[in-house]
């Protein structure tokens, strides 16, 4: 009896082969082939669309410094100008505390553009280059700005 049950013991402990675990490693590699992707695509679309909402963000405080001193920050005065009065001898009615706490930067960690006037004709214009940092580009790497926010 005694050996019979040492036997069962032994069969129980025998562990995995190395076929069942390459089968393991296999269906992981295929999910993670299939789920990854997905997963870094919906990182590359929530730096999007915060950078959509950073520009909105951006579009009210210039439009509450607009109402405050009857005109936009120039190009040279950038977007700092939100964020500590500028030596403008013109900008009287600035706020205390200024217009945003800080200068905000992109999803992708670089500066906001601003030009005022803007392309096209507008007042101003704000972009982000995107995923690659470049002017242009396409997906992910095109630039997110004043002019595209409705089109993405």
């Amino acid at each position: 009896m005694r050996n019979q049950q040492s036997a069962q013991s032994l069969s129980y402990m025998r562990g995995f082969t190395l076929i069942e675990i390459m089968v393991v490693v296999v269906i992981l590699a295929v999910l993670g082939a299939l789920v990854v992707p997905k997963i870094l695509e919906n990182v590359d679309k929530a730096r999007v669309t915060r950078a959509q909402s950073d520009i909105r963000a951006i579009e009210t405080a210039l439009d509450l410094y607009r109402l405050d001193n009857f005109k936009y920050p120039t190009t040279e005065q950038g977007l700092a100008a939100l964020v500590k009065q500028p030596a403008d001898s013109t900008i009287t009615n600035y706020r205390s505390g200024g217009y945003l706490k800080a200068v905000p930067k992109d999803p992708w960690n670089s500066l906001y553009q601003y030009q005022a006037p803007g392309r096209d004709g507008a007042e101003y214009e704000i972009r982000s280059f995107g995923r690659d940092g470049k002017e242009g580009g396409e997906g992910y790497d095109s630039d997110i700005g004043t002019a595209t926010l409705d089109q993405k």
